[in-house]
């Protein structure tokens, strides 16, 4: 299994990011290829899924690990393949779909390309409460299945990946993050320094 690739970027197009590691270029079909489109010409790295069967292998690639276990985990639901999967990355948040199937929101998934409403049932059925995150579900996140801005969870989850590189724990960080949420702010510094002030506060 190739967990990450880490390399130069080449180019983006429509559908893929094609980086350039020790010589060997390789194509990853991303679910917003365009995301990365800043960064043509300098090292990235992009956590990627390796999808084989017996007539193909293809590289799925995405700019977080929670981007990417998702995708993982709705693969494995009855009826949705490598496509479909992505373009539920391409068009929600991990919070906003985590949200929507604890509440079985159906109005939210079916609203995906190709998923109607036997699919979100199974999709429901397959993964309530087996998504290992931590999104918190609130009343004020929760309406049409929309949470945070997009912006601002960017924002927030790369801060929190910088308090677990500073060395607090899943356990820490889960009991700051409702405070973390109110403050909304759009630079992932902002909540990193919040966050240090309430770990100091402990």
């Amino acid at each position: 299994m190739i967990a990450y690739i880490k390399g130069m970027l080449e180019s983006v197009t429509e559908t893929a990011t094609i980086v350039e590691a020790n010589g060997v270029g390789y194509e990853i079909l991303c679910p917003n290829p365009f995301a990365f489109q800043d960064k043509i010409g300098e090292q990235v790295k992009i956590f990627t899924y390796h999808y084989v069967r017996e007539d193909i292998q293809v590289l799925y690639g995405f700019k977080k690990t929670d981007e990417k276990i998702l995708f993982s985990k709705i693969l494995n639901v009855s009826g949705i393949g490598p496509k479909g999967a992505l373009s539920v990355l391409a068009t929600t948040s991990v919070q906003d779909f985590v949200i929507a199937i604890e509440e079985e929101n159906e109005k939210f998934l079916t609203g995906f390309p190709g998923v109607g409403k036997k699919t979100a049932r199974q999709m429901i059925l397959d993964l309530k409460g087996k998504l290992p995150f931590d999104y918190s579900i609130t009343a004020s996140n929760v309406p049409e299945g929309k949470g945070m801005s997009k912006e601002l969870q960017e924002a927030l989850e790369e801060a929190m990946e910088a308090l677990r590189s500073l060395g607090y724990s899943d356990k820490e960080i889960k009991a700051i993050k409702p405070l973390l949420q109110e403050e909304k702010h759009a630079n992932p510094d902002a909540y990193v320094r919040k966050g240090l002030a309430l770990m100091m506060q402990k």
